[in-house]
């Protein structure tokens, strides 16, 4: 029989099955790689592509790519149906934190690595920090990963602006092998899908992020030259696949779908700005992140949209609700926060413009503020939002919210929550 490889759905399917199968039918010890908290389309196609690609390495390890979500939060985000038709999956095929054994994983059974963060947290840094094995990352080094992985590991912390940057450059090898080969029997009448199809689902997936991290290669404070040769990479393996399917006698399917760069990138920023229809709680916890410090935990959620927008549209249309939903949000037992934040990205009549809002919800979060803006407020060019309309509470007293229009526009939340974070371990330390 002529050598075969995985399909997307094959592969993942196959990964599923290897979780969920009782402990002594496991592969010991069980690979994971997972994106970051947030679980954008980077973390999620990151994750889903270094799994497949380091599945089909040497010496042939299955790793399975864990999406950093419970299962129900997929839905609130359709741009993911846009990547994954295409590439012939669906939301319940990818592999979610709501997927991981009921009875539990032992760390010790267990190996982590990580994309597109470069230090585990939330609940699987209680119990699995001490077995990440890897790490493919954009973001800044904090030093918490070891320099001395497996050789066979990668420690991979490079500035771009897509992980899944980072992951082509480092599975390309592999990738060009795996051109030669067809998917496994999962065509109509159990034959094989031609190898171009495959790398076509494949490049779907890679192009997603790159093309709206880096605003489709046009944004001069994020695109990077390896982004640039990771799409035209994703691109020379998307074509052929194109003109397969295009040739192939069977009916059209999602899978042959035309490809434009353009209108690839714009019909996934659309989708991703929608949030007419979600409640406020849903807006806060579609692409939100969490840290500690020391004694103290701070949570960012980004929204696409600018306050105003937010409050005129979006759940109960108003700013006090608003703050209520963010306020419960932060005390929720699995939060627990110190200072929350809310970071805004929008273009209002085509400028780019961001907001911030943060809020110290104790002593200590009120201190963290005070130190946040003293010491960052320049850099992050902070001025005060409408007249202070958002503002609560001050220096000295049980809370102090601000909030802020941000004209460091090139300061995103990669830049901000170590501010942030800085500011409170400071705090911490009094």
């Amino acid at each position: 029989m002529a050598p075969t490889r995985a399909s997307l759905k094959g592969f993942l399917a196959t990964a599923k099955k290897a979780l969920v199968s009782p402990p002594t039918q496991r592969p010991n010890p069980l690979t994971l790689v997972v994106g970051n908290e947030s679980a954008d389309l980077d973390s999620i196609c990151s994750a889903l592509l270094l799994a497949y690609f380091r599945t089909h390495t040497p010496p042939h390890a299955l790793h399975i790519p864990v999406s950093n979500l419970p299962r129900a939060d997929l839905a609130l985000r359709p741009e993911l149906n846009a990547v994954l038709g295409p590439a012939g999956l669906k939301p319940d095929d990818l592999i979610t934190l709501t997927d991981l054994p009921r009875d539990g994983l032992r760390p010790e059974d267990t190996r982590w690595l990580l994309v597109d963060h470069n230090v585990l947290t939330g609940d699987l840094a209680k119990s699995f920090s001490s077995r990440v094995v890897g790490c493919i990352d954009h973001h800044e080094d904090e030093g918490a990963v070891p320099h001395d992985f497996p050789s066979d590991q990668p420690r991979i912390i490079e500035k771009c602006g897509s992980c899944m940057s980072l992951v082509l450059e480092h599975c390309k090898f592999t990738w060009d092998a795996l051109s030669n080969l067809p998917c496994e029997g999962e065509a109509e009448g159990g034959s094989s899908t031609p190898a171009a199809e495959c790398d076509a689902h494949l490049a779907r997936v890679a192009l997603a992020p790159i093309l709206i991290d880096t605003a489709n290669l046009t944004s001069k404070d994020k695109t990077t030259d390896r982004d640039v040769r990771a799409a035209e990479l994703a691109e020379s393996k998307l074509l052929p696949g194109l003109r397969t399917l295009s040739s192939s006698p069977s009916p059209p399917s999602s899978s042959s779908e035309p490809y434009d760069r353009q209108t690839y990138h714009d019909t996934l920023a659309a989708l991703k700005e929608q949030i007419v229809g979600l409640s406020y709680r849903d807006v806060l916890r579609k692409d939100y992140k969490r840290w500690t410090e020391g004694p103290l935990a701070l949570g960012v959620s980004t929204v696409v949209h600018g306050f105003e927008y937010v409050f005129a549209r979006v759940g109960d249309q108003s700013r006090e609700a608003f703050l209520a939903a963010l306020k419960d949000w932060a005390r929720e037992e699995e939060q627990k926060l110190d200072v929350v934040a809310v970071m805004t990205v929008s273009r209002p009549g085509g400028m780019f413009t961001r907001e911030l809002l943060v809020w110290g919800l104790n002593e200590k979060g009120v201190e963290a503020v005070g130190r946040f803006q003293k010491k960052f407020g320049g850099t992050l060019g902070l001025e005060t939002w409408r007249g202070g309309e958002l503002d609560g509470g001050g220096e000295g007293e049980a809370e102090w919210r601000l909030c802020w229009r941000q004209k460091g526009v090139s300061h995103s939340r990669k830049q901000v929550a170590p501010m942030l974070r800085e500011a409170m371990r400071e705090s911490a330390r009094l």
